[in-house]
Order: C-alpha cells, then sequence, then structure tokens
C-alpha cells in the first residue's frame, strides 16, 4: 500500500522532470534583427556577387524530424498538407533568422488579451509564446536538437540561419537539398549536410537513413550510376559504422566498372571527372581506415574544385581558374562556394561564391533538372513558375564549412 501511495506521489514530478523548459519571449526582435544584418553587410562586402531574390517574408519551422511549418501571412501552415495550424490577425511582423523566431504584433485582439504573440524554435521543438500565457509546445514538434550558438565566431548569426537551413531539410530521417521539392537524397548532397550534422552533435537525425543505404549509387540522374557516388557512400558510412556496414563492400566493387589503372572515370552530371571522382573515393577510403592504391590523375577536371575537404592546392591566386558562367552559377550557387574553399582564398583574394538579397533564408537552386518545383506551390506559386528552391540544404552546408573557418 506504501509503495502504491508513493508512486502516485512520483508520477507527477516523473512528469514535470520530463516536461521541456520553454524558452524566453526575445525580448528586443528588432534589435536583433539589426545585428543579424550589420553580420550579412559584412558577409555582401567580403562576396561581391549577389542575387536578387523574391521578397516573400516568410520562416520555416520543424527543424529535423520535427513537423514542417512555414509561418507567412499571419499564418502557420503545414508544409507537407497545406493545412493551416494557426492564424493571427497581425499588425507587424518581424522575423527574426537568427533567433528562430517570429514576433508578431497583433490587432483586433480584446482587451486585456496580449496584444503580441511569437513563434520561437529551440532545441526543444516549436513553440507558441504570449505575455501572461503558459507557453504552448506545437505538436508533432517536440525532439531533441543540438543549436549551438557559435558565439565565438564572427559569422555566428549567420552560422545560425545556415545550421538552420542544413537541418530543415532533414525530412523523415532522410537529408534532401529542399524537402519541397525532393523525394530522396543525393549522396554528394547529403555526404556535405552531414559534415554539418558532424560538426554540430546531430547525426543521429540521418543515423537510421545511413545504416539503410544498400546501393552504392543514388541514381538521381536518369538512373545513371555516377563514379563519386561509391566514395561518398563510403564516407557516410564511415559517420556510423565500420567496414562491415553492408553498403561498403558494395561500393568496393563498383569501383571496379570505373578503373582505369590507378584511378577511376565514370559519369558525373554526364560527363566524366576523375580528379573530383578520384578524390571523393580515396577520401571515403581513408575515412573508414581502408587500403588506397590511387593516385589523383595529373589531368584537367573542371568538377577538380568542387572536392576541397582534402588533396587541396596551396592557396596561390595563380591556381585560380577562369571565371566560370556567372549565370549558371546564380542557380547553383554552391558550386562557386565550394570553389571559394577549394582555393582556400577567404579574406586573401577573390571570392566568387553569391550572397543573396533576403534576410532568409540564406540558400537557393534553381532550374535544376531533378526538383519538382509544383512541390514550392504550398510556399508560393511564384517561386513554382520560377523554378526557384530556397532554401537549399547543399548550398547552406557549402557556406557553413567555408564561414565556420
Amino acid at each position: 500500500m506504501k509503495t502504491c501511495c508513493l508512486l502516485f506521489l512520483l508520477l507527477p514530478l516523473l512528469a514535470n522532470a520530463q516536461r521541456p523548459t520553454p524558452p524566453a519571449i526575445l525580448t528586443d526582435p528588432a534589435g536583433v534583427l539589426q545585428t543579424y544584418r550589420a553580420s550579412l553587410l559584412k558577409l555582401r562586402q567580403a562576396h561581391p556577387n549577389h542575387q536578387d531574390l523574391p521578397e516573400l517574408s516568410f520562416f520555416l519551422f520543424g527543424m529535423g524530424d520535427r513537423l514542417k511549418l512555414i509561418y507567412r501571412d499571419g499564418r502557420l501552415i503545414n508544409a507537407l498538407t497545406g493545412n493551416i495550424e494557426e492564424q493571427w490577425t497581425v499588425k507587424r511582423a518581424v522575423i527574426v533568422p537568427s533567433e528562430y523566431v517570429v514576433d508578431l504584433e497583433l490587432t483586433g485582439v480584446p482587451i486585456g488579451q496580449p496584444q503580441t504573440v511569437q513563434v520561437r524554435e529551440d532545441e526543444n521543438g516549436v513553440w507558441i509564446l504570449q505575455p501572461g500565457k503558459r507557453p504552448r509546445l506545437i505538436p508533432g514538434t517536440r525532439s531533441l536538437l543540438k543549436l549551438p550558438r557559435f558565439a565565438d565566431n564572427p559569422n555566428g548569426p549567420i552560422l545560425r540561419v545556415l545550421h538552420q537551413e542544413v537541418l530543415i531539410n532533414v525530412i523523415h530521417g532522410r537529408p534532401v537539398p529542399n524537402f519541397l521539392v525532393y523525394a530522396k537524397p543525393g549522396y554528394h548532397d547529403a555526404a556535405l549536410m552531414a559534415m554539418v550534422l558532424r560538426e554540430t552533435g546531430n547525426l543521429r537525425l540521418i543515423r537510421d537513413w545511413i545504416m539503410a543505404i544498400r546501393d552504392p549509387f543514388d541514381r538521381n540522374n536518369k538512373g545513371t550510376p555516377e563514379a563519386d557516388n561509391p566514395g561518398q557512400v563510403l564516407f557516410l558510412a564511415s559517420l556510423v559504422a565500420d567496414k562491415s556496414h553492408p553498403v561498403v563492400q558494395m561500393a568496393l566493387d563498383s569501383v571496379k566498372t570505373f578503373q582505369k589503372e590507378n584511378y577511376i572515370a565514370g559519369k558525373t552530371d554526364n560527363a566524366e571527372h576523375p580528379v573530383f571522382q578520384t578524390k571523393w573515393l580515396k577520401y571515403g577510403l581513408k575515412a573508414l581506415g581502408l587500403p588506397d592504391p590511387y593516385i589523383i590523375p595529373d589531368q584537367s577536371d573542371r568538377y577538380s574544385w568542387l572536392f576541397w575537404q582534402d588533396f587541396k592546392p596551396k592557396p596561390m591566386a595563380s591556381t585560380r581558374q577562369p571565371v566560370s558562367d556567372t549565370e549558371a552559377n546564380l542557380k547553383v550557387p554552391y558550386m562557386a562556394w565550394a570553389e571559394d574553399h577549394f582555393y582556400g582564398l577567404t579574406g586573401r583574394g577573390e571570392l566568387r561564391g553569391p550572397v543573396g538579397s533576403l534576410d532568409y533564408p540564406l540558400s537557393w537552386e534553381q532550374q535544376a533538372s531533378q526538383a519538382h518545383y509544383p512541390g514550392l506551390i504550398v510556399l508560393d506559386k511564384e517561386l513554382a513558375r520560377k523554378k526557384l528552391a530556397l532554401p537549399h540544404a547543399r548550398q547552406a552546408a557549402e557556406m557553413f564549412l567555408l564561414l565556420l573557418e
């Protein structure tokens, strides 16, 4: 009898112990936004290539394995169904991307009721916060994440936003470039996203997906087995397992198809890129501690600079390749950011990675052949018409990993 009574008394205490602590209401959203904009101004001064993007004034909530939500025009919308989850009559809205906050001043509210509301995402979930009211955690958003502040980095506020743009594109445990227009991951994009998740302690979000990989090719380019994929798969496997992962031997066997003496060559984006492909293979082998008989071929490869993680040249301006297609760089800006990282010219020379005109998001991609742009209609019909997906996890990852250094 005493045991039952004691358990009855402990149950409320246990429930309180498990209940997440809500975040505080952000007291000066306009001031914090100005601090973030000052960081963006410095970034744009360092990166002279700019891209005007549509002023949509929206924010995405639901990082990682949480319910995906869109805030726009006083509505909080389920991004996958289009259902309106919350709605307010708004006089003024301040979106503070670096704090994952939308601050709303309401109109038409009865006297005595809160005149403001904040939607805020933190390490525990997505919250509705109002003065004088109990904080409310939105159903489907409760899960633990690690969201560093990067306080010691001069790009701290920007890194927080780029981290969010990577995390928002993890859906159902899978890392995709943009969750609205891509149905499945690509291994190159996933590898870069995984590097960010490793840096921030969030790899668990995609661990099960990596453990389940069995095909060494993502087959996202019309089913073509692309020669850079095996190296990327080996690297991904190394993050959560060892050489006993079932896909490792499959990847090693698949490399025989591309064997060219002591390097590999095959199709990536419909062309051979032996330097790029061999680099990825060597990197994957190194990550797993496997024997590496391969040598990076001494030949021209315009994709060589897309791989910056290892085997980089000395940062000499004379090694820089001619300016590539500016229009293409603005449509797939992660390529120019990778080039900046490859040549290591941060603060020491020309930076070509473009920066967009918006506070949020900071990443985008346009007119990609594999994207299903009608998925953007829930956000904005004009984006779907222009085939402009934002944010884009690969660009966010490229920017994050360069600025983190």
